[in-house]
């Protein structure tokens, strides 16, 4: 059974980054959505969703890729949000982050409460080829 934990300043901290993101980059029908991700370095790092005639990433790997351009490799926390609040992430997003960052705290809702888990929760009996 999954353990969700409850979320601590440094998550709320996150979470109030991804905010301001979208705030900031907010465009009905284009960008929805934004992630906040923190390294273990203890830096954050934002995107926003990127919609388009049949293809738009999720603002999770968006945020992902500007930690890795930025040349971040370890990842401690993630969350995505709407205008509605915090987002759970979809499966690809689940992908990605078990490919990624399997043990990456992901910040989400469970039963209308903000929680964590680790990445690697998110997707049982999934596939890899990185263990």
């Amino acid at each position: 059974m999954t353990q969700f934990l409850d979320i601590d300043a440094q998550d709320e901290a996150l979470i109030q980054l991804a905010r301001e993101t979208l705030a900031r980059c907010y465009r009905e029908d284009r960008h929805t959505v934004a992630a906040a991700v923190r390294c273990a370095s203890g830096k954050m790092y934002t995107g926003v969703n990127v919609e388009s005639c049949g293809y738009g990433p999720c603002a999770e790997p968006i945020a992902i890729g500007a930690a890795i351009t930025a040349g971040e490799k370890k990842f401690a926390a993630i969350v995505a949000v709407s205008r509605n609040g915090v987002l759970s992430p979809c499966g690809n997003c689940r992908q990605l982050l078990l490919d990624y960052a399997p043990d990456a705290m992901v910040i989400l809702v469970i039963d209308g409460i903000v929680k964590k888990t680790a990445a690697r929760n998110l997707l049982p009996g999934c596939y890899t080829n990185f263990e």
